[in-house]
């Protein structure tokens, strides 16, 4: 009850700021708190990509892990950061979405659990509590999971954002949704070593981690500044990848708090995945969704094609 009054009192926040603030702030929700998953959009904004390209970016993070998506769909926000199994999960379930460009590529997400808790293949989580991270999208990952890898009569839990305490204080045994290029750096600083399945060594086709969306209704009034956001993107991806240090600067300058030895780490283990073009696999979506399916992810066979747009 507590967590949705919060979350009724930020998105009531937002919506009077949004209105008094009227049109010219293009508002992006995060999918979770900063960090350096996100760097080429502080790039972007701390480089003035977005202002060159006219797009007022107004950077927001989620009070919930599921939030973005959502408010994304109804409009509320102009972009969300989300993830492809999601996006195709929530396109099934009817919610209108468009999306518009890849921040990352390859899977990052696993099946994470503490060193030396006598877990050495995914079978050895049956009958365990396993936690999730995102609802109505990594609780449906560990099903089918589960279902190719022989975990069974297993317990799920939701534990958002409390990743590490939720391990060490044995509430669950597992967790479906941490990052291998930041979770585990994190919950090495506090001396802790993590193991973890890649899912896309254990039967999870690959797919793209994390992506931008936005619905159709905004696509449609907002294109040039939706296309302008992108432009700004793809030039802050080339500067990340041409000079990465000196975006990595950028970005722990514009968050300040930021923890700069857990964040510097991550960078170094995350940057190989960031996008190059604002491109989309296409043949990497259907397939996704061809796996999504099958395993009862989604209920409708899907043209994911419908789903993206290309930009000409």
């Amino acid at each position: 009850m507590k967590k949705m009054i919060i979350s009724i009192i930020l998105v009531f926040t937002f919506l009077t700021h949004s209105a008094f603030a009227g049109d010219t702030k293009f508002n992006l929700m995060l999918d979770w708190f900063p960090n350096v998953d996100h760097l080429p959009i502080y790039v972007a904004k701390e480089k003035g990509y977005f202002s060159d390209n006219g797009v007022d970016i107004n950077i927001i993070s989620p009070s919930e892990t599921s939030d973005a998506l959502k408010l994304a769909a109804a409009g509320t926000v102009d972009m969300a950061v989300s993830y492809q199994p999601q996006t195709i999960i929530a396109a099934d379930q009817g919610l209108k979405l468009k999306v518009v460009a890849p921040l990352v590529v390859h899977p990052l997400t696993t099946l994470l659990f503490l060193e030396g808790k006598g877990i050495k293949s995914p079978g050895d989580l049956s009958n365990k509590k396993i936690g999730y991270t995102v609802p109505g999208l990594m609780d449906v990952m560990l099903k089918a999971f589960a279902t190719i890898n022989g975990i069974k009569d297993y317990t799920p839990v939701n534990v958002g954002f409390t990743i590490l305490p939720a391990l060490v204080s044995n509430k669950v045994d597992a967790v479906m949704g941490p990052f291998k290029t930041y979770e585990t750096v994190g919950m090495a600083q506090h001396g802790y070593k993590a193991q973890f399945f890649e899912l896309e060594k254990w039967g999870i086709p690959d797919y793209e981690e994390l992506i931008f969306v936005c619905s159709p209704k905004i696509l449609m009034e907002k294109q040039n500044t939706v296309k302008g956001f992108v432009n700004a993107l793809e030039k802050a991806l080339v500067f990340t990848k041409d000079n990465p240090q000196e975006a990595l600067a950028t970005y722990l300058s514009a968050v300040s708090q930021a923890d700069k030895k857990i964040e510097t780490a991550a960078f170094e283990l995350t940057l190989p995945y960031f996008a190059v073009k604002p491109e989309h696999n296409l043949v990497k979506w259907q397939s996704f969704a061809d796996f999504a399916l099958k395993y009862g992810l989604i209920k409708n066979k899907m043209n994911t094609q419908k789903l993206i747009h290309i930009w000409k």
